[in-house]
């Protein structure tokens, strides 16, 4: 280490004639400082490391997959609930292959209506099936349901499946 003595001296002067001096010293010590470069040194590698660790990669065309599942809602509702709980029997006749598939669902009281889905999930406990246990599909064609409560028809109606049709465009990288 180096000490530096830096000395200053200055000359009074006062109207009396008498001269008066004053010095003052001030002691500096000069501080090595390697270790700080050093330690911004490593803390700039960091950070290049850093970006270029974490920089974009490569861009790559976008894959995209594609669903479309077809299916009609139909449901029945005692509007003024007088029945209080009853058992609503689904039906869908297939007209382009003759198929029939049932579906039974608990109303309880106080519900007053269901809504159901076609086809349904073969999975869930119940489901759209024929009587031999095939699962309802969304086949491309026209249907016709109704709904019978208590062995009646009470509400019914038509619709239609038509083709399903998925287009998918590759973007590619500019």
């Amino acid at each position: 280490m180096k000490y530096t003595l830096a000395g200053a001296a200055s000359v009074l002067s006062y109207p009396n004639g008498l001269l008066s001096f004053s010095h003052s010293y001030c002691f500096s010590m000069r501080v090595s400082t390697p270790t700080l470069s050093v330690r911004r040194l490593l803390q700039t590698a960091g950070l290049l490391l850093a970006l270029v660790v974490f920089a974009p990669k490569q861009a790559h065309a976008q894959t995209w997959m594609v669903s479309t599942e077809a299916y009609v809602k139909i449901g029945v509702m005692d509007k003024f609930g007088q029945l209080g709980g009853y058992t609503a029997k689904f039906i869908v006749i297939s007209q382009d292959n003759g198929k029939e598939y049932t579906l039974v669902k608990q109303v309880p009281k106080g519900q007053n209506g269901i809504d159901v889905i076609f086809p349904s999930e073969a999975s869930e406990s119940d489901y759209f099936k024929t009587e031999r246990g095939e699962a309802g599909k969304a086949t491309p064609g026209r249907y016709t349901w109704e709904c019978q409560v208590g062995g009646k028809k009470v509400v019914g109606g038509r619709f239609g499946f038509s083709e399903v049709a998925n287009d998918v465009t590759l973007v590619g990288k500019k």
